[in-house]
């Protein structure tokens, strides 16, 4: 009788190991990270936090045609995405918008004339004076906490491939 005492009991002793090895990987390996969202690390720090800092645009280089899609606006109010073309590299004429609600959303803009292959464009966050249309008098770009305009810089591309989006 003792040997297989001696064999359950050792089998328990392993067990137990095995466990706490799996344990403190498992701590390792998802605990290290502290919290950090990977997504908001790319932001720059600022000293106080405010509704500017919650404002971001996601996506990616868009296929040639008269829609853009974004993957995800994040905007802390409602607001504006507008898309520009280039014009000496900064933005310049709007050729198309789209409204967007606090929050985060996906979304796509249909263009008034066409992106062309190989051309760079800008989506830019514009405020909402509450109007219900888009005027560029009145809905004026919105700045982050450094004073930047939130904006993305995209091309259009034929190697991006018909099936993608945003």
């Amino acid at each position: 009788m003792e040997p297989s005492s001696g064999i359950k009991t050792w089998q328990w002793v392993v067990t137990v190991i095995v466990i706490i090895i799996i344990i403190v990987i498992g701590v390792i390996v998802f605990g290290g990270k502290g919290g950090q969202n990977p997504a908001t690390t790319e932001q720059t720090p600022v000293a106080s936090q405010n509704q500017t800092d919650l404002n971001r645009i996601v996506m990616t280089d868009q296929y040639p045609g008269n829609v853009v899609y974004l993957s995800s606006v994040q905007v802390a109010n409602p607001s504006w995405v507008v898309i520009q073309t280039d014009n000496a590299g900064v933005p310049g004429k709007i050729i198309g918008s789209a409204h967007f609600e606090a929050g985060i959303n996906p979304g796509k803009i249909t263009l008034s004339q066409p992106m062309i292959d190989g051309a760079t464009y800008y989506a830019v966050v514009f405020t909402d004076d509450g109007t219900g249309t888009f005027n560029a008098t009145n809905d004026l770009p919105l700045k982050d906490a450094n004073g930047n305009v939130i904006m993305k810089v995209f091309k259009a591309s034929s190697s991006v491939g018909a099936g993608l989006k945003g």
